[in-house]
């Protein structure tokens, strides 16, 4: 059965919801963005086929996620801060990735994206060429995902689940290896 959820899910929700950080978000783990609508190949998705993120009772967190913590701290933590919490040099993403559509996601990342008015100037490079960002992106948005749910915390998430064959396979291809 595929299950999702926190590490030890009946203590943490209580303190979740007495702390607002569902509140705060707006989601809960039922949410159609957030959601396992199903598992293929060690990936999950929602029902719209989107990646999502799996975490079980006993916080073991899918592939995916854990890899994702680790691109995110070699590529990205330097400007956005570490465990997606933001910068005095660029925003929390942690957030983002639950409001941002994922479409819009991946287009910023690979295209990337500025702002210059009288009341901000910031500038995201393109990642587009990167293979140490594009191959793995799909991974650093169900990172930043079940980070903005508070559903990992912050720093290297304990325990997870096998790489895949099927996802070992597509990361060779991408790197080309």
């Amino acid at each position: 059965m595929i299950r999702q959820g926190f590490s030890l899910v009946a203590l943490t929700t209580g303190l979740m919801v007495a702390s607002g950080v569902w509140a705060e978000s707006g989601y809960t783990m039922d949410d159609p963005n957030i959601a396992v609508s199903y598992e293929e190949d060690g990936r999950y998705f929602t029902e719209d086929d989107v990646p999502t993120f799996n975490v079980t009772d006993d916080g073991k967190v899918d592939w995916l996620t854990f890899s994702g913590f680790r691109r995110y701290h070699s590529e990205c933590h330097v400007c956005h801060g570490p465990d997606g919490e933001g910068s005095t040099y660029a925003p929390a993403l942690k957030k983002s990735a639950l409001d941002m559509d994922y479409y819009d996601f991946l287009d910023v990342v690979t295209n990337g994206r500025q702002r210059v008015d009288a009341a901000d100037n910031s500038v995201m490079p393109a990642f587009g060429t990167n293979l140490n960002v594009m191959c793995y992106l799909d991974d650093i948005y169900v990172y930043l995902k079940a980070r903005g749910m508070e559903a990992v915390p912050r720093g290297r998430p304990g325990s997870k689940e096998a790489k895949s064959d099927a996802i070992r396979e597509a990361e060779n291809a991408c790197m080309g290896t």
